[in-house]
């Protein structure tokens, strides 16, 4: 089921504050996905969800590969009967406070994460939001 990104209800919302572990898929270089459990964060206010992750990831090196523009991706959750998809473009930034941002945003979702000199952030601009909360 489809969503109004300009007007997600209460129990979507929710949904994605809740501790829940997601899924994200990129796509391989040959168009196969790519498909990895992760942690992650949507901020309604921006439409922006956030994946932390090392610079060696496959799911980093696949968004990297789409180039400047943008790597399609889709986070998924899902809870039993309830579920969520965020569909977006996904780029990876490796700025210092938007890193910050993001594990900050991560630690209050889940818990600490471990220190990681080698973190950065997909930042996946949110177009379509799918499910069922």
């Amino acid at each position: 089921m489809a969503h109004d990104l300009h007007a997600l209800d209460d129990p979507y919302l929710a949904f994605w504050r809740e501790y829940q572990l997601c899924t994200l898929t990129t796509l391989r270089a040959d168009g196969t996905p790519h498909v990895v459990p992760v942690g992650a964060t949507f901020d309604p206010a921006t439409l922006t969800a956030r994946v932390i992750s090392s610079r060696t990831s496959r799911k980093v090196r696949n968004v990297l590969a789409a180039g400047e523009a943008g790597a399609r991706v889709a986070l998924c959750q899902v809870d039993r009967a309830r579920w969520a998809t965020l569909e977006g473009l996904a780029r990876v930034s490796d700025e210092p406070a938007a890193v910050a941002d993001a594990v900050r945003r991560y630690a209050e979702r889940y818990r600490q994460p471990r220190e990681n000199p080698d973190r950065v952030v997909i930042e996946i601009a949110v177009d379509r939001a799918l499910g069922r909360a």
